[in-house]
């Protein structure tokens, strides 16, 4: 029987109602994990049908966590980004992201913005999910089409972030 997304926010209910510990957000990567290695799962909520760069497709009433489809076309760069009051979690679904993580090394300052130096850089491919506690910096590259889905402790939509550059 395939993983559907009911049963997906359902589980990470159950978990996240316990808390948002590191411990928490292991266990609801892993549930992301579970959801990747699922073809129907998959192919249901990221299939050929699927498109847009950020779709919620589940907000949690009572703990506010999101889940998240993003389709993306062709090769992309985003810029070096927080989730400001939020952890994150993202599940490669098609396609590879290089990731890479940063380190603040100058705080933001007013509508100064803080500068990060690179930590390090890996590859995200199809069945892989990695969480990013609040604070943690990080930047995805994509050099072609990639589907991810990616679950936020909140719904972002409207949430200021502070700018960040490369030092």
């Amino acid at each position: 029987m395939a993983y559907t997304l009911d049963a997906l926010a359902s589980d990470m209910k159950k978990v996240l109602s316990q808390g948002q510990t590191p411990a928490q957000l292991e266990q609801t990567r892993q549930l992301v994990e579970k959801a990747l290695q699922d073809a129907e799962f998959v192919k249901t909520n990221l299939g050929d049908d699927a498109e847009g760069e950020r779709n919620i497709v589940y907000e949690d009433p009572d703990l506010g966590f999101c889940i998240l489809t993003h389709v993306y076309k062709g090769a992309k760069t985003g810029n070096p980004h927080d989730h400001g009051p939020s952890w994150a979690i993202y599940g490669q679904a098609y396609g590879e992201t290089r990731m890479t993580e940063y380190d603040i090394v100058e705080p933001p300052q007013g509508d100064k913005p803080g500068k990060v130096k690179e930590r390090e850089t890996y590859k995200m491919v199809p069945g892989d999910a990695r969480v990013y506690q609040v604070g943690d910096v990080h930047c995805p590259h994509r050099d072609g089409e990639t589907r991810l889905i990616r679950i936020e402790g909140m719904n972002m939509n409207g949430v200021k972030r502070t700018p960040l550059v490369p030092a």
